[in-house]
C-alpha cells in the first residue's frame, strides 16, 4: 500500500512558524521602540537634571574666605528677610485671595460678574514691574505724597523701601494664585453645601469657617505654595526695594565677589528650601485631587452695607494691583517716550523676540516628544523621568543661570586647552540663555500638550491606526488636530513667561545683549522709574496672553 505525506500538517507549521515570525518581529520592534523612548526621555531628563547637579556639587569646593565673610555679614539678613517675606506672602495674599474668592463666587453684588475675572488681570504685571511702580508713586517726590501736599495734607508717608514694603508689593502679586484656587474649590462645593450649613442653623460666618473653608483648604494651600515658590524665586522686586534674599545674594556673588563657586553654593541653600516647598505642595496635591465636582452657580443675595462692602473690596485690590500700576506705566510712558525710545529699542525687541522665540519652540517640541512617551508608557520609571525633566519650574532663575554657565565654562576652557579656540565661545551666548530658559520653563510647555493628548481616546488612536499604517499620515490627520490647541497654549505661554524673565538673561548674556526685562533692571537700579516704564509696559501687554488663557479656563468652572 502507497502512502502520501500529510501536506496539511506541513503547511499549518509553516503557518504556525509564520505567526511566529511576525510575534517576534513585532515583540523586537516593541522593545527597540521602548529602549529608544525610554533613552531619549533620559536623556532629556539629565539635561535638566544638570544644572541642579552641577549647583549641589559645588560643596566640594570651599571658599572659606568669602564664606567667613557671608555668614558673618550676608547669610543672617539673607535668612531674616526671607522668613519674612515667606510670612507676610503667607498671610496677606492668602487672606486676600481666599475672601475674594469666596465673595465673588458665592455672593452677588454689584460688579461681580466684572470682577471675577478682572481679579485675575495682576498676573499680567511682573513683580518687579509692580514694585517700582509702588515705589515710584508713595515716594516723597511721587504724585501721592506731592498731591497731598499740594491739598495741604503734610503727614509723612512712612518709606516703603524694605523688607515689609517688598512683602506688600509680593503679596498683591502673587495673590491671584490663591484667588484661582481657592474661587475653584468654593464653585465645586456649589450653594447646596452652604445651603445645608444654614439648615443645621449655623450662620453664613460660621458656615464659612466650619465647612467651606475646611473642604477649601487643601487647595487655598496649594495656591499659597506657589507663591511661596514664586516669592523665594523672586530676584527683580527685591532688587528695586534693595532687600537682601537669597537671589541677590547669589548675583552679588557672582558679579560682586566674581565666585561662581561661592554663588553656585549658595543656590544650593536656595534648593534645599525650595525642596521643602515642593514636598509640602506635593503633599496637599495629593490631598485635593485631581479633578473637581462643579456645583451649583447659583449664588446668594446680601444686606445692601454688604454688598457695598463686596463691592468695596474688589476695587480697592484691583485698583492697587492692577489699574492704577498700569495707568501709571502709560503716564510715564507718554511722558518720556520721546527722550527714552530710539534705535536700541529696537534692539531690546528684537532680542527678547528671538530668544523667547527660539526658546518657546525648543520646550514645545520637548514637550510634545515628553508627552506622548509618557502616554505610551505609564510605568514607574517613566513617571519619574518625566517629574525630573519639569523640574526645573521649581528652580529660581538665578540658580539655573549658575548651574548652565559652570559647565559652559568648563566646556570653553576645555577647547581653549586643546587649542580648538583662542577664546571662549560659549559662555555669554544665546546657547546659555537658551539652555537655563528651557530648563526653567519646560513645564510651561508640557503641561498643556500632556492636558490635551489625554483628550485623545484610545478607540480614536486605534481607528487611526486602522486607516492607516503610516505613523506620519496618523500624526498629520489624527494627532496634531487633537494637540494643535494644547500646542498652541503652550508657545503662548512658554513665549510670554520668557518675555518676562529677568535674572537669567541679567547673568548669562553677553554684556550689551539686552532684553526688555534687562532694560527694566537696569533703569531701575538707577532709579529712573519713568524710563523703566515703556518696556515695562510692553511686557505687561504680552502678559495678558497668558492671563487671558487662564480665565477662559477658569470660566469652566463659574
Amino acid at each position: 500500500m502507497i502512502t502520501t505525506p500529510d501536506t496539511s500538517l506541513t503547511q499549518n507549521d509553516t503557518v504556525h512558524d509564520s505567526v511566529d515570525d511576525e510575534q517576534a518581529i513585532s515583540q523586537d520592534h516593541a522593545l527597540r521602540k521602548r529602549i529608544i523612548s525610554k533613552s531619549v526621555l533620559g536623556l532629556i531628563s539629565l539635561f535638566m537634571l544638570v544644572p541642579i547637579l552641577i549647583v549641589l556639587l559645588s560643596w566640594t569646593q570651599p571658599v572659606a574666605d568669602i564664606w567667613a565673610h557671608m555668614a558673618d555679614y550676608v547669610l543672617p539678613q539673607v535668612l531674616k528677610n526671607t522668613a519674612i517675606l515667606l510670612l507676610m506672602v503667607t498671610i496677606i495674599s492668602g487672606t486676600i485671595g481666599t475672601a475674594l474668592a469666596w465673595v465673588t463666587s458665592m455672593y452677588r453684588f454689584p460688579g461681580q460678574r466684572f470682577f471675577s475675572w478682572a481679579l485675575m488681570l495682576p498676573l499680567a504685571i511682573p513683580a518687579y514691574v509692580l514694585a517700582f511702580v509702588t515705589i515710584g508713586i508713595v515716594d516723597f517726590s511721587g504724585p501721592l505724597q506731592t498731591g497731598l501736599r499740594d491739598f495741604g495734607i503734610s503727614t509723612a508717608i512712612p518709606s516703603v523701601r524694605n523688607v515689609w514694603g517688598a512683602g506688600l508689593v509680593l503679596s498683591l502679586a502673587f495673590y491671584p494664585y490663591v484667588y484661582l484656587l481657592a474661587r475653584q474649590a468654593f464653585l465645586s462645593q456649589g450653594r447646596r453645601a452652604i445651603e445645608a450649613g444654614q439648615m443645621l442653623g449655623l450662620s453664613r460666618s460660621r458656615v464659612f469657617f466650619r465647612l467651606a473653608l475646611p473642604q477649601a483648604l487643601p487647595w487655598i494651600i496649594g495656591g499659597l505654595l506657589l507663591a511661596s515658590m514664586e516669592t523665594l524665586a523672586d530676584f527683580g522686586a527685591v532688587s528695586v526695594f534693595n532687600v537682601d534674599t537669597f537671589t541677590t545674594a547669589i548675583y552679588k556673588a557672582w558679579f560682586g565677589f566674581f565666585s561662581l563657586t561661592t554663588a553656585a553654593q549658595l543656590a544650593a541653600l536656595l534648593i534645599g528650601v525650595i525642596f521643602i516647598v515642593v514636598l509640602f505642595e506635593q503633599y496637599w496635591q495629593a490631598k485635593r485631587g485631581s479633578s473637581l465636582t462643579q456645583g451649583s452657580n447659583q449664588r446668594f443675595d446680601a444686606s445692601k452695607p454688604a454688598k457695598i462692602g463686596m463691592t468695596l473690596l474688589c476695587t480697592v485690590i484691583f485698583l492697587v494691583a492692577f489699574l492704577v500700576p498700569v495707568l501709571q506705566l502709560v503716564y510715564w510712558t507718554a511722558l518720556n517716550f520721546r527722550q527714552d525710545f530710539d534705535a536700541r529699542y529696537i534692539d531690546f525687541v528684537t532680542n527678547s523676540l528671538m530668544i523667547a522665540s527660539m526658546t518657546t519652540l525648543f520646550i514645545a517640541f520637548l514637550a510634545i516628544i515628553i508627552a506622548w512617551i509618557k502616554r505610551q508608557y505609564s510605568d514607574k520609571s517613566t513617571k519619574l523621568m518625566t517629574t525630573l525633566a519639569n523640574l526645573g519650574y521649581v528652580v529660581p532663575g538665578t540658580v539655573l543661570a549658575v548651574g548652565i554657565f559652570i559647565p559652559i565654562a568648563w566646556l570653553d576652557n576645555q577647547m581653549i586647552a586643546f587649542g580648538i579656540t583662542s577664546q571662549q565661545v560659549l559662555s555669554g551666548s544665546v546657547i546659555v540663555m537658551l539652555l537655563a530658559l528651557s530648563t526653567r520653563f519646560m513645564t510651561v510647555s508640557f503641561q498643556p500638550v500632556d492636558r490635551q493628548l489625554q483628550r485623545l481616546t484610545v478607540n480614536q488612536e486605534a481607528a487611526a491606526k486602522l486607516l492607516s499604517d503610516s505613523a506620519y499620515q496618523r500624526w498629520r490627520h489624527v494627532m496634531l488636530p487633537v494637540l494643535s490647541p494644547g500646542v498652541l497654549t503652550a508657545l503662548l505661554m512658554g513665549f510670554v513667561e520668557v518675555m518676562k524673565e529677568m535674572p537669567i538673561t541679567l547673568m548669562t548674556r553677553r554684556q550689551g545683549w539686552d532684553t526688555l526685562a534687562v532694560r527694566v533692571f537696569e533703569m531701575t537700579s538707577e532709579g529712573m522709574w519713568g524710563r523703566a516704564a515703556l518696556p515695562s509696559l510692553l511686557i505687561v501687554l504680552v502678559g495678558l496672553l497668558p492671563v487671558w488663557i487662564l480665565l477662559r479656563q477658569s470660566d469652566k468652572h463659574s
